[in-house]
């Protein structure tokens, strides 16, 4: 039996996999995440997740599907706050134990 090399990951799966915009798209995946929840708990259908956040049907439909690419962090933040949600940006120094970055915390 041989050892396998192995590399160690990181906390991003999607840094990992290679994406250049990792941070970002972990960040608009925490957020598209929080607004599905949200959908899903007050059984709104696209079409009406649509009208309460002003987004298109297709756009909702790729946040449903967590295709985010081509939809804006803002975007998505406008969304939660039609949906009554309070969005908050920290910005703080990094610190060591922090590295610099993106942190969603939904």
């Amino acid at each position: 039996m041989t050892r396998m090399d192995h590399t160690q990951g990181t906390a991003n799966v999607l840094e990992d996999l290679g994406f250049g915009d990792a941070k970002e798209l972990a960040a608009k995946a925490a957020l598209a995440l929080k607004l599905n929840e949200l959908i899903d708990q007050r059984g709104l259908s696209q079409t009406e997740a649509a009208a309460i956040t002003g987004m298109t049907r297709p756009g909702m439909s790729r946040v449903r599907r967590y295709r985010l690419r081509n939809i804006s962090l803002e975007r998505l933040m406008q969304a939660l706050v039609a949906l009554d949600q309070q969005v908050r940006i920290v910005v703080r120094p990094a610190r060591r134990a922090h590295a610099p970055g993106i942190l969603v915390a939904a």
